[in-house]
Formats: structure tokens, sequence, C-alpha cells
């Protein structure tokens, strides 16, 4: 069993670990300094992870938006995220069409900065708190929901919130009648490059499907994903966000196999290794390489040069591989 947190109760709320936006990794926060979270920075909070979402996935002016999606996506329910959309469309960033819903708008300018919305997520800061614990072996097994309420000193709705993400992502479950357990199974740099492994094995083999064929329009998405990063965005995106955009370029093309099989199970590996994936982005040098090799396999697939895109992404994943073996400091903690 790990050794539980030192910290609880009144000492956790006098000094708390905060996980900076961009995962420059933590630094203690007084407690004094967190706002009480209520229904208005509930409804900012989800309307800058709709900005990032769509940011993310260079969604097209005129993209549908379901709050039905969205309560999916954030582990809410759907209200919040209502609400959150009918702010988005009163900053411009939406539009509502009676009976069908909200569509993106052609807004230029939609970050949280520009449009006065909170730089910090609140629910963000507390998942990578508990992932940072877990990953440091600091959390005990199992651990009750009291004990975790008492730890980070947050509220029964935040910490479910939290919880009922991670539990998605597949590194934590509840156990019948007595808190959470945590899973050992990504936790070192050497359990992620084993996941590069398997998607080594797969995703390469799933452009050569006979059945494969990328749309146009999310072949284009993709594109326009890469080159919002090149043109300063990854200096400037947040984890989640950097982190979003490599998942669905990968998840989109290895989809376009038409082969179910193939798209669950690297949907599977990209929900368990978020962990580690978050504190490879310290260094982010390399995301300038990832997105010109990206390019690259989007032209070879627009050419219907398949078996060049899937040599292109057997070498694209060789150098994360090796990148990752650079700063596997970073990756130990």
């Amino acid at each position: 069993m790990a050794n539980p947190l030192p910290l609880h109760g009144l000492q956790a709320q006098r000094n708390r670990l905060r996980v900076d936006p961009l995962w420059n990794g933590l630094r203690m926060e007084s407690a004094t300094e967190r706002p009480i979270i209520g229904k208005r920075e509930m409804t900012e909070t989800l309307a800058v992870q709709i900005v990032n979402y769509i940011l993310a996935s260079a969604l097209s002016p005129g993209a549908h938006l379901t709050a039905q999606e969205l309560a999916l996506r954030f582990s809410v329910s759907r209200f919040p995220v209502s609400q959150a959309l009918q702010l988005l469309e009163s900053k411009g960033v939406l539009i509502h069409e009676r009976n069908r819903g909200y569509f993106v708008s052609d807004k230029k300018q939609i970050s949280p900065e520009a449009l006065g919305l909170p730089l910090r997520d609140h629910g963000a800061d507390l998942y990578f708190r508990i992932a940072e614990d877990h990953l440091q072996g600091r959390l005990p097994d199992p651990a009750s929901e009291t004990y975790l309420r008492d730890t980070y000193g947050v509220s029964k709705a935040e910490l479910n919130a939290s919880l009922s993400r991670i539990a998605l992502e597949g590194w934590a479950e509840r156990r019948p009648g007595y808190g959470w357990s945590f899973s050992p199974m990504l936790t070192t740099p050497e359990s992620l490059e084993q996941t590069y492994r398997v998607r080594l094995a797969l995703e390469p083999a799933a452009l050569l499907e006979s059945t494969y064929s990328l749309d146009p329009l999310t072949a284009a998405r993709c594109r326009n994903a890469e080159l919002r990063l090149l043109a300063g965005a990854i200096e400037t995106d947040s984890a989640d966000v950097l982190h979003e955009r490599g998942v669905r370029f990968h998840e989109a093309i290895v989809g376009a196999s038409k082969n179910p099989f193939f798209l669950e199970t690297v949907r599977r590996i990209n929900r368990v290794r978020r962990l580690l994936s978050y504190r490879s982005m310290v260094d982010r040098k390399r995301y300038r390489q990832q997105c010109q090799e990206h390019l690259e396999i989007l032209d070879l697939l627009q050419a219907e040069k398949n078996k060049q895109a899937s040599e292109a992404l057997r070498r694209h994943l060789e150098h994360t591989v090796e990148n990752l073996k650079q700063i596997d400091d970073v990756l130990k903690g």
C-alpha cells in the first residue's frame, strides 16, 4: 500500500498543491487564494472548456455543438452545459438557431483571455493534483471520498466531477461500499513507452485497411488544428488542449479505417496514457516537429498514398518514443 498523503484536514486547507495550467510542475497555494466555486464560476469554467474543445478540434464556423455530447465529454449534467453555451452565445462565439441548437460562429479571437473568461480551470487543477499524487504514490489504496475531500479541501460536487473524469479515463474505479482504487497500470515512463509500442503495431496497420477513407471535412479539421499550433498556439495552449489535439488527430486517421476494433483500442490507450502525457508537455519544442509530421501524413492520405502514409506514421511514433527518452527525468517526476 502506498503511503498516504501527509496533508489532510485543516493543514491541507492551509497549504495546497496547485498544478500550473501548462504543467510546469507543482507549487504551493494558500487556501485563501482559492475561490469558492459557485454557479457562475461553474458556468465560466465550462465555457473555457468548450472554447478549448473548439480550438483543439479546429472546428469550423457552422460546426454543430450539442449539450448532450458536451455533458458526456466533461462529465457534467446538461443544465450547466446549457448555461455555458448561452454565455458563449452572448460573447459571439456561438450562434443559436431555434429548434436546431448551437453552432460555431466565425468570430476570430476566441481564446479565454480574449473573451474575458477565467484562465484557470479549478476542476482541471483538482484533476492534476490527484494525478500528480497518484504518480508519486502518495494516495492510499483504497481512498475514501471523505479522505479525498479533506485532503484537497473541495466540495463533494467538485470531487465527484474530477473522479468521474478519472474513472472515464480508466485509471481509477469506485470500490463497492468503500472509496476509490487507483490503477498502477500507467505510472512509469516505461509503461508510457509500452503504450507507444502497441500503437506502433496498430496505427500504421489501420491506414492499410481496404475500407480506409478519410473524409475531406475531417482532414480539413485536422490540418487546421496543426496550422493553428504552428502559428503560435504551441506556446500558449494549455496541456489539456495540446493533448486533446494530438488525441483527435490520431483517432481521426485511425477511425477512417472503418474498423471499429482499431479505433476502440487506440481510444482506450489514449485515455490511460493522459497522466504521463501531461508531464511530457514541459518540453514543447518537439511539438513543431510533430505538427509537421502530422501534416505530411495528411498530405499522403489525401493523395491516397496510404502505404507511404503508414510508413510516415510509423516514423512519427518512433520519433515520439525517442523524444520521450530524452525527458525521462521529467516523466519520473
